[in-house]
């Protein structure tokens, strides 16, 4: 007789890439209304992430581009404090002359401060003259500065030794001129405007400036001649050298009163702090994503128990735990996944509106993009382990019987 062969165990089909997409999808698709509430949450703490983080590089990149223009190889020299409070402290008058000579310099120009008021007419009383400096400057001055005339020209060998005064942009906005040729009252008598300059980030005094011609200076309105600001632009090789030898150079006797500075160095500071405050801001952006997971986590628990008819039909033909647990991941995961895309369109948008609003160049690093994304994937698989393994552990006669 031959024996009867034993029943042969039933294997579960594996569930390709195809098929756990669209079993995964299935959830999504039915309830469009609660998708978007969900993700709305998940979208709301990328945009927030991204929009900061984007908002914060852009403006570094601004402040970078500032830099590259600008120059980080001027620097100046100034007097200092006199020691045991002996009086104030004066350059040298050929301070410039010695500046020029130092190996590695460029360009030098100097400025001298005159004590004498500026004003729009001399009807205007004497102490009203809107916080303008007058200051005495060098021809080469604004090439050192790097400085553009953005109407009029620059002083000349011709304008320097006459009545004729540069505005910086914010003395000009004061005195009300807007075009050169009009005519300003410096001390007791008028000074014609030839040029009005451009800003000037790393000069903010000059902004705030009216500049005779060295010699007009010492002609019209007694300026001693000793320069008060002595600015030097050199290689970037030779920076640190001339750092050096800037205070020597400009008093050898006494270098302990000539104070030396870098004008970029604010710049720089603000370059390599920008986005300290948007730390806060990231946390919130964090909690906020946080908050979006738990609306993740709580859509996935009402989903399971809304569909435990169709879990038990599924389980009764043959689905295994497995196969359930991997569905309702990857509906948690897409619906995470939809939230973050979404997240980052809005967060991308709200930095080029910002980066347009200010002419800044539009910057979202690719690490934030990339990062938030992963975070994003990462909250969907951590909301959706518990409901999945809450769907996988119903048993089918209970889940049918339920319904």
């Amino acid at each position: 007789m031959k024996p009867i062969d034993a029943p042969r165990r039933l294997k579960a089909s594996r569930l390709g890439p195809r098929d756990i997409l669209h079993v995964g999808s299935a959830g999504l698709r039915g309830r469009p209304v609660r998708v978007i509430l969900s993700a709305l949450g998940i979208a709301i703490g990328i945009a927030t992430m991204i929009a900061v983080v984007g908002i914060s590089a852009s403006s570094k990149a601004q402040l970078l581009r500032q830099l590259d223009a600008l120059g980080t190889n001027m620097l100046i020299a100034k007097p200092g404090e006199a020691m045991f409070g002996q009086g104030d402290v004066e350059l040298p008058e050929d301070a410039p002359d010695r500046v020029a000579r130092i190996p590695g310099v460029q360009s030098v120009g100097a400025t001298g401060d005159v004590k004498r008021s500026i004003r729009r007419t001399e009807k205007i009383p004497t102490g009203d003259n809107g916080g303008i400096t007058v200051k005495a400057a060098t021809d080469g001055l604004l090439t050192t500065l790097r400085a553009t005339v953005t109407r009029g020209t620059w002083l000349n060998p011709a304008t320097a030794a006459y009545p004729a005064v540069v505005l910086g942009d914010v003395a000009a906005q004061r005195l009300g001129i807007t075009e050169p040729g009009r005519q300003v009252w410096l001390d007791d008598q008028y000074f014609t405007v030839t040029g009005i300059l451009g800003p000037l980030p790393l000069a903010p005094e000059i902004e705030r400036s009216a500049l005779v011609g060295w010699s007009a200076a010492e002609r019209y309105l007694a300026f001693d001649g000793h320069p008060t600001s002595v600015y030097e632009r050199s290689a970037d090789a030779a920076v640190g050298q001339v750092r050096d030898l800037l205070a020597r150079t400009v008093d050898s006797e006494n270098p302990q009163n000539v104070a030396v500075g870098d004008p970029s160095a604010a710049l720089q500071a603000k370059a390599a702090t920008e986005g300290a405050f948007s730390t806060l801001l990231l946390g919130l952006g964090g909690i906020a994503l946080l908050v979006g997971g738990v609306g993740v986590a709580n859509t996935m628990i009402i989903s399971v128990l809304e569909r435990r008819h169709e879990i038990g039909l599924r389980r009764s033909l043959g689905a295994t735990r497995g196969q359930i647990r991997i569905q309702f991941v990857t509906e948690s995961l897409m619906l995470s996944g939809l939230g973050g895309l979404a997240g980052i369109g809005l967060g991308s948008a709200a930095t080029a509106v910002y980066a347009a609003s200010g002419a800044l160049p539009w910057v979202v690093p690719l690490w934030a993009v990339t990062g938030g994304f992963a975070a994003t994937l990462v909250i969907g698989t951590v909301a959706g382990l518990y409901p999945a393994v809450r769907a996988a552990r119903l048993s089918p006669t209970l889940a049918l019987h339920a319904t």
